[in-house]
């Protein structure tokens, strides 16, 4: 994608010469962006996708910032009947893994976890550091 990910834009940490600044207005279309997308993957497709790795770095802006939600190795598919999924291990970056995902007897998750992810990202996005 021409401008690369997310992360690229919002981190205070990055050095000034590879930073660029991005509007709190271009970032709330970014936001929006992002949460169509998952609104998609969540309800809008036959079979249920749930990304478990919603951060930064997993999403991408291409050459007018609209942005791209990338990498589904970690990626659980389900049918739209089911809201609640199985799941024998935690998936995810720490820091944006919801919390039911670190519980001992894991048991079921659903898409609410992605959103806690976004939540996150969100933060770091007004905040311009790593949460």
């Amino acid at each position: 994608m021409p401008n690369g990910s997310l992360e690229r834009f919002i981190y205070k940490e990055v050095t000034m010469k590879d930073r660029q600044h991005l509007s709190l207005e271009k970032l709330f279309e970014i936001a929006i962006g992002i949460a169509r997308g998952l609104e998609y993957f969540h309800l809008g497709c036959n079979t249920q996708i749930l990304h478990f790795d919603i951060k930064p770095h997993k999403i991408l802006l291409d050459d007018k910032f609209l942005p791209k939600i990338a990498d589904f190795g970690l990626a659980k598919l389900c049918t739209m009947k089911e809201s609640i999924v199985s799941m024998l291990e935690a998936r995810g970056t720490i820091g944006y893994i919801a919390p039911e995902l670190f519980c001992r007897n894991i048991g079921g998750v659903s898409h609410k976890s992605d959103v806690y992810s976004y939540g996150m990202m969100i933060l770091e996005m007004v905040g311009g550091r790593k949460t």
